[in-house]
């Protein structure tokens, strides 16, 4: 703690113990000490809080965040400076009054409370109501129980670095309506509520609206829209048009929801428009965009197109697929079970149909294959890493040139690859076309941004993709995820391993007709398993 701070704070608990109770001069104990007093006899207490003392902390706390006594709530955590910060804004900048604070039952150390209050400010109030739960813990120097300070304890919505506010809104608010004209809201798709945000802080006053008064968490450690809690005045809303489908879109929400840590992304190949995006994560995160991870073996639909654009290999050309290969002394196998292939029926195709790693391992070794072919291939023709513009925050991909071990791990989506549901949607789309037309969520018309450009694949490429990733999705590793789709259909499974993690993440991409897809499932296993039943559910709703 900053000096200056510390004085501060011991002001503030002076000037309550001048003001008459014992109270003061126990808590100016804790600010010079960073937090709790001795309990009897001058010796700290130790080990967790019992439950008498869980009752008196959160008790005191409660009552001194009702009265709006911030320097005796702030002195009851462990954290009191910041804690002070932010209850402050709490009543000054957010205008928040008429607390009133219900427990529930604890639960060991943390109790579950509901707070219902009123927001006023400039003749308007609304109630508020809203749960958040805290953590009674023990002072590491003094051992007295104090409020283990999160900001989420104000709020459940507040992270580190967040203020809260009430007054007119930054931007307008906006209507945003998918490509029909229905209206999509958080409320009926959860997934689209930090889309939403995103979508109303860059267009908002693009789309004709005027601001109205709202209670909103203002995220001032990162780039992050504001996050509307309260509309005290609606304002008007502005109507923003975007590409989304919203039966696609609540199909991909459901899908998503049968999996913890998943993210899903369909797009039109013939546009690059974006269909529908969700996530389902404890946090807000945007993953389906903004994720950087290793894809496993769907990125062997870059690699093939890489070795057929280069003349390296064909569909039907041989790919024998051996138990072990090694590369550069690293010794590289495939999944357990696979049985090796090295007879005559041993082709790129039935590699890429079963996902053989060895086969593509040593196809990427074979001379007129370089460090940096398959970065040359992933950014020259499918666009990955030129810098994406599609409405709101994303990453385009990552594929450096790598030596050693890692120009081989590469290939089959592991070693420095980075991609996301995003990207390998769109790889899948440029695959499948020949085509690259960079995805995006809102027309380019609203604010004349550029979108990027690649050369796409050579004649010929594109058909044997199609034909192996149908091969793939009717008779070998994605055929039980697609059971039941009809029309042209193609995928590719992927499995991922991350360093730590005993499961590896599950990847499926798929495209049906005019429709591509990709799924991510984190520590879900094989690819058809998780992320193939996602992927299968938003193409058969996108029809």
């Amino acid at each position: 703690m900053a000096k200056g701070v510390k004085v501060a704070v011991v002001g503030g608990v002076f000037a309550l113990m001048v003001g008459g109770a014992g109270y003061g001069a126990y808590n100016i104990v804790s600010a010079l000490d960073g937090g709790g007093a001795t309990g009897a006899g001058g010796s700290a207490r130790s080990g967790p809080p019992d439950a008498d003392e869980v009752a008196e902390t959160t008790e005191a706390f409660f009552d001194a965040w009702e009265k709006g006594k911030v320097e005796q709530a702030a002195a009851r955590t462990n954290n009191d400076a910041a804690a002070g910060v932010l209850f402050n804004t709490y009543t000054k900048a957010a205008h928040i009054r008429d607390v009133k604070i219900t427990p529930g039952k604890a639960k060991g150390t943390t109790v579950p409370f509901r707070v219902d209050a009123e927001v006023s400010y400039g003749g308007k109030s609304k109630a508020l109501r809203y749960e958040s739960r805290l953590t009674v813990v023990r002072g590491v120097s003094t051992g007295q129980a104090l409020v283990d300070w999160q900001p989420a304890v104000i709020h459940p919505e507040l992270r580190k670095g967040d203020t809260l506010v009430t007054g007119e809104a930054e931007n307008p608010p906006i209507e945003a309506v998918d490509r029909n004209g229905t209206v999509l809201t958080k409320e009926k798709y959860p997934s689209l509520g930090p889309v939403l945000d995103t979508l109303r802080s860059r267009y908002g006053d693009k789309a004709g609206g005027e601001p109205g008064v709202e209670l909103s968490i203002r995220h001032t450690a990162t780039e992050a829209p504001d996050t509307s809690l309260l509309t005290l005045s609606k304002g008007r809303p502005g109507t923003l048009r975007t590409t989304l489908s919203a039966g696609v879109q609540a199909a991909a929400e459901k899908a998503v929801e049968k999996y913890g840590q998943s993210s899903v992304v369909a797009l039109q190949p013939s546009s690059g428009e974006i269909l529908a995006v969700a996530n389902h994560r404890e946090d807000a995160f945007n993953a389906a965009f903004e994720g950087q991870v290793a894809p496993g073996s769907t990125m062997k639909v870059l690699t093939s197109a890489m070795l057929i654009d280069n003349g390296l290999a064909t569909m039907n050309g041989p790919a024998p697929c051996p138990d072990t290969a090694v590369w550069q002394s690293q010794t590289f196998k495939n999944l357990k079970g696979m049985k090796p292939d090295e007879g005559p029926g041993a082709t790129l195709s039935a590699a890429f149909t079963r996902s053989c790693n060895t086969a593509f391992i040593k196809l990427v070794g074979r001379d007129g294959v370089t460090d940096a072919s398959l970065t040359a291939e992933a950014e020259q023709r499918f666009g990955i890493g030129r810098d994406w513009r599609t409405g709101i925050s994303s990453f385009d991909g990552s594929v450096p040139a790598s030596a050693g071990p890692d120009r081989a791990a590469n290939a089959i989506g592991q070693g420095t690859v980075q991609m996301n549901p995003l990207t390998m949607a769109s790889v899948t789309a440029t695959a499948i076309t020949g085509s690259f037309r960079q995805p995006y969520l809102v027309p380019r018309t609203l604010d004349d941004r550029e979108f990027a450009t690649a050369a796409g694949l050579r004649p010929g490429t594109a058909n044997q993709i199609r034909q192996m990733m149908r091969l793939t999705a009717t008779q070998g590793t994605g055929a039980t995820a697609m059971r039941g789709l009809g029309g042209d259909i193609g995928a590719k499974t992927g499995s991922a391993e991350v360093d730590g993690e005993a499961t590896s993440d599950s990847w499926f991409v798929g495209y049906r007709g005019d429709v591509a897809a990709s799924a991510l499932v984190q520590q879900g296993g094989h690819g058809g398993d998780a992320a193939g039943p996602i992927v299968a559910a938003v193409l058969r709703a996108a029809g």
